[in-house]
């Protein structure tokens, strides 16, 4: 006689009801500190936790949003959560669903955006016997997340639903906190998983027991830059041994090691300021005091175009004429880089976009800042690092006067900046159509009226005219003459980024300029923008053919973009043209990849309007009739005489006299 399987002493009824409490409980902690939106893929074994969801978003708690491919998904996801720097979730089945998130994961991990990662998951009795949609997800991101934890599957006791509880508040903090990234839980259900009619009773009944406790309605709150603390650690790999191996302090005494001697200079890298205007309220700026620090010091400040400091300022303080931009061009000068190498220099942010920057800094004595105490120091120059606020290092820098003004140092930076945009403006001599045609000024509503606005800092109309023949030059001089002040622009990896940060001024209206720049992938463009449209932020794009190409399934969403999406289409991957891998043999094919997609039928895929402009009359009229509407123009860039304009363009900085700056 064989004997029976033990019977589940929990009922297939109360199983489905008790996944329910159970997934209600984590998101309820999540939403407690913090969480308004919830991005998922449909999936079976996710099921408990998306009625979950389903309930809060009926009570106006929670937001969500369905998109059909988890890679999509993922970086949807990091748009809503580089916008509003605040924790947004993901949702998956089991199986291979959760990996179609790791580009977006390793994104934001770098970044330092706040995504929770809610992968479902088939009970552990199934895993090891080749059950279906079943893999091994344990710590399935790696050192990607900040924070993993599986806490198997559901229990009915109390304590366990206010454990539950406890782990979505902390999952949620911890992703929005000192230093901010992606957590993974994973999340075992067994079946059934859709609860019988009669658990909606039990449920209005408190999830947890533990809601008298005053601190469970805990919210994220701004960081103080003013409450550093004595605790807040400075690290350094070679520092005077009175400070304990390396370990100083900024307190309330201070910054407390030795500042090194000479002139110096501030670089703003990319997430310097990573605030937008949708996220203004969740941290303090860090403009005023840098700023303030800049001008009491007589220190020149480098803002890289995804510093946040670039595109005019996000608040009341306007763009400081400190603020050096043209950098990229008037260091390929021998004689000014020479004239301009800094004894030190003050790192905020990340890594520059520019490596003409990053190659001219190596060898200079560097100080990092960064509150989550990541080392940003490719070149490994740092001599010290400070985890705290930026705001906090500018202001205790001016106030000690730590560093003796040197004036004539600051107006040597200053002289070089103007002489190398006058340069600029000297390149008009053989303007595009687009300067000649009027059609600069066609555009409508909120445009025209930000366009008839007054640039900050001395800015003139002039300089926002294109430059040299038709190139992604004269497309960026477009879009920074027609975006409206308090909007966004999205710039996508590999040639784009590195356009903007050549003809992108700093200054002008307040545009945040925005990029995926922790990894620095193609991959996830379409998909980004939409979650940042998402998010609240208008937001207009300015992407390659391969980025377009690469996020396909991005399509599904363009109907959701509000603000025109520029492509620059010059037939493949041409930033190898600048680099020695053009010599090598069949490059077009294995470097370049040029793609055969017409670009029109994808924008009709998409569901929105498409423009193809060869020049810059023709894209005027595009813009004209595009307004503040959305829609797709594909700038078609013939890739070798855009090559030989940046050539010759370069090669003119190199051999300009620049007289203000050398004497």
């Amino acid at each position: 006689m064989s004997q029976s399987a033990p019977q589940s002493p929990v009922s297939k009824t109360s199983t489905g009801c008790l996944n329910l409490r159970w997934a209600s409980a984590l998101l309820e902690g999540m939403v407690a500190a913090g969480l308004e939106q919830l991005v998922l893929s449909p999936g079976a074994r996710s099921t408990p936790l998306l009625i979950a969801a389903q309930r809060l978003e009926a009570a106006g708690r929670l937001r969500l949003t369905p998109i059909l491919d988890e890679r999509s998904a993922a970086f949807f996801a990091l748009g809503l959560a580089r916008a509003t720097l605040r924790p947004v979730a993901l949702l998956a089945t089991s199986g291979s669903a959760p990996a179609h998130w790791y580009p977006a994961v390793i994104e934001a991990s770098e970044a330092g955006l706040p995504l929770l990662l809610l992968s479902a998951d088939r009970p552990p009795r199934l895993h090891g016997w080749g059950a279906n949609q079943t893999i091994d997800q344990t710590r399935l991101f790696g050192a990607f997340v900040r924070a993993f934890h599986d806490p198997g599957l559901p229990q009915a006791a109390p304590a366990a639903l206010k454990a539950q509880y406890a782990l979505g508040r902390r999952v949620a903090l911890v992703s929005s906190g000192k230093r901010p990234g992606p957590v993974h839980l994973n999340l075992p259900f067994d079946e059934p998983l859709v609860p019988e009619a009669d658990c909606a009773e039990s449920l209005a009944e408190p999830v947890i027991a533990a809601s008298s406790d005053p601190r469970a309605e805990a919210t994220v709150q701004p960081r103080d830059p003013e409450a550093s603390g004595p605790n807040v650690r400075a690290t350094s790999n070679a520092i005077a041994p009175r400070y304990q191996a390396g370990l100083g302090t900024l307190g309330r005494e201070g910054l407390c090691f030795d500042w090194p001697a000479g002139r110096g200079l501030i670089l703003c890298g990319p997430g310097a300021e990573p605030r937008t205007p949708v996220s203004m309220a969740t941290r303090p700026s860090l403009s005023p005091a840098l700023w303030h620090c800049a001008e009491a010091l007589a220190l020149p400040v480098l803002v890289d175009p995804l510093s946040g400091l670039r595109g005019g300022a996000l608040d009341e303080t306007r763009i400081s004429p400190y603020c050096i931009s043209a950098y990229d061009a008037f260091l390929r000068n021998s004689a000014v880089a020479r004239a301009l190498r800094p004894d030190w220099v003050l790192r905020l942010g990340r890594a520059p976009v520019s490596k003409v920057l990053g190659q001219w800094l190596e060898g200079v004595p560097s100080i990092l800042v960064c509150e989550a105490g990541l080392w940003s120091d490719p070149s490994h120059d740092a001599r010290f690092q400070l985890e705290a606020p930026a705001a906090a290092v500018c202001e205790a820098l001016h106030r000690q006067g730590l560093v003796d003004p040197d004036p004539e140092w600051l107006a040597r930076w200053r002289a070089v900046e103007r002489h190398a945009w006058r340069l600029v403006d000297a390149s008009r001599a053989q303007a595009d159509p687009w300067a000649r045609s009027g059609h600069s000024a066609q555009v409508t509503g909120a445009a025209r009226a930000a366009q008839a606005g007054t640039d900050q800092a001395g800015t003139d109309r002039a300089e926002q005219a294109p430059i040299g023949p038709w190139s992604e030059a004269q497309v960026i001089a477009a879009l920074r003459a027609v975006i409206p002040d308090g909007e966004a622009l999205f710039c996508a990896n590999s040639m784009p980024i590195r356009q903007l940060d050549t003809w992108w001024r700093a200054g002008g209206r307040r545009v945040t300029l925005l990029g995926n720049r922790g990894a620095s992938g193609i991959d996830g463009y379409l998909s980004t923008l939409a979650g940042l449209t998402q998010a609240g932020l208008p937001c207009w794009g300015l992407a390659g053919d391969l980025s377009l190409c690469h996020d396909l399934s991005g399509l599904l969403l363009m109907t959701r973009l509000d603000r025109p999406l520029l492509v620059l289409n010059n037939g493949g991957g041409h930033i190898f043209d600048y680099l020695p891998q053009r010599e090598l043999p069949d490059y077009e094919r294995l470097w370049q990849t040029p793609q055969t997609l017409d670009l029109q039928a994808l924008a009709a895929l998409g569901g929105v309007r498409h423009w193809r402009v060869e020049n810059g009359d023709q894209l005027g009229r595009a813009l004209g009739e595009i307004g503040l509407g959305s829609g797709l123009i594909e700038c078609r860039i013939d890739p070798e005489a855009s090559r030989r304009a940046h050539l010759a363009f370069w090669e003119e900085m190199r051999l300009a006299d620049f007289p203000e700056a050398l004497d």
